[in-house]
């Protein structure tokens, strides 16, 4: 299996190579050159999940170094249940927030951190990442400590939940967070603007953590693949899947493993004020916004990133528009539907599960999985004022919660990160 560039299919590396680069140097997000075509019936419904996990993505490492790592890979990275919970009659939660940061980002970056850790490198990696919430924290607790591998995290100050924040901001070693003043789209091009900058990549070797990186998007279709396979065993039909989405990484691994043919009705998308999507699908043209701060603020994006890698999956914006449902969620419904589903159901969710919630009431009555993406503790003061209950504690944040923090406020500016830089000599790792 090769990877091609989204902007350029004669651009073409090895799943390593592609890891190693995290961008394409044409800018392009590298994508799978084709989808390996699989029969999900042979699948076994007992099959273990790690198993299950190795079947799925081995047509993607044939072939490639990594290919005999594989299994181990997966071993440090499955250590984790993400359970699928019956709501009602035609409405399921797949859980995916019981990771060591309580988001679904733990699984995406635990993998591409030991996939690093498995490549020969003769320098040391400085990975830069961007966060609008969730991703920040998940890269931390998945990079700490590993060996030559460094971490820059910028998140948008003041503009994520203090829990968030402080998952963010209380490693030290090898991980450094940076408070920018700005947006997460301010953060994000940060990003990719180092990742063309000469002096970045002649000093840092750089890579990404975010889902731009193909070794963030690969494992996620795990979630996917593998709770699909479980719920048509059990009741002999094709679920469709409702996920919150901000930079579109999720939906795109979801796309990716219907493409393969596990048994995936359809696909629907919540996003909140930030309406990228939703106005594409209306209008047939993308335009890049500002995001939008919003109580579901892992996902205000207002310029995806992914949307290159899922627009590459149709030939046409009809197509595209068939096989794509996507829905804005205002912060008055993102309230009211925590209010309901915790009234109807006792069940306490984040405000990005909140929007499947709310995009699921105008569905049709087939089964729908709604994916729930975060802990609401991760939210705990927004959610206690709506429903008046006390938010029980995750062992692993409070573990999280009870380390000292620091972070350096800096302006969205990549020369003054240049200066923190070099101050902390991270650029001497050649």
């Amino acid at each position: 299996m090769r990877f091609i560039s989204t902007r350029n299919s004669s651009i073409c590396q090895s799943l390593s190579s592609a890891i190693v680069s995290g961008l394409s140097s044409d800018g392009g997000l590298f994508i799978p050159e084709y989808s390996p075509p699989i029969d999900f019936k042979l699948f076994n419904s007992n099959t273990t999940l790690n198993l299950f996990s190795q079947n799925l993505l081995h047509p993607f490492f044939s072939g490639d170094a990594l290919e005999k790592k594989l299994e181990k890979i997966i071993e440090k990275t499955l250590i984790f249940p993400f359970p699928l919970q019956k709501i009602n009659a035609n409405t399921f939660m797949l859980e995916l927030f019981h990771g060591p940061t309580c988001s679904f980002k733990d699984i995406g970056a635990r993998f591409l951190a030991e996939c690093l850790t498995q490549i020969p490198q003769k320098n040391k990696t400085t990975i830069m990442v961007a966060t609008s919430g969730d991703t920040g924290s998940a890269v931390a607790s998945a990079f700490y400590l590993k060996q030559n591998l460094n971490v820059i995290i910028l998140y948008p100050k003041g503009q994520i939940s203090q829990r968030q924040q402080q998952q963010i901001t209380c490693w030290d070693n090898n991980i450094l967070a940076l408070a920018v003043e700005g947006t997460f789209d301010h953060c994000q091009k940060l990003v990719k603007s180092a990742f063309l900058d000469v002096w970045w990549q002649k000093h840092m070797h750089l890579n990404s953590a975010n889902s731009i990186n193909i070794g963030r998007l690969l494992p996620q279709m795990i979630y996917y693949a593998y709770s699909s396979v479980q719920f048509y065993h059990c009741y002999q039909i094709s679920p469709g899947y409702i996920i919150p989405t901000g930079n579109l990484g999720n939906a795109v691994a979801c796309f990716w493993a219907k493409k393969m043919g596990f048994p995936i009705r359809e696909i629907a998308l919540s996003t909140n004020a930030n309406k990228t999507i939703p106005e594409y699908l209306v209008t047939g043209e993308y335009k890049a916004r500002k995001s939008i701060s919003t109580l579901a603020n892992a996902m205000d994006v207002g310029n995806p990133s992914n949307f290159e890698r899922l627009q590459a999956l149709f030939n046409s914006f009809n197509a595209f528009k068939s096989e794509v449902k996507a829905v804005s969620v205002s912060d008055e419904n993102i309230k009211n539907t925590i209010r309901t589903v915790y009234t109807n159901y006792l069940k306490i969710i984040c405000p990005h599960t909140a929007t499947a919630f709310f995009v699921r009431q105008q569905l049709s009555k087939q089964p729908w999985i709604i994916v729930a993406t975060a802990d609401p503790f991760k939210f705990d003061c927004m959610i206690e004022q709506i429903i008046d209950v006390k938010i029980p504690k995750p062992p692993q944040l409070q573990r999280l919660l009870n380390k000292p923090a620091s972070s350096i406020q800096v302006i969205s500016s990549l020369e003054e990160i240049n200066k923190i830089i070099r101050l902390k000599n991270w650029s001497n790792a050649t």
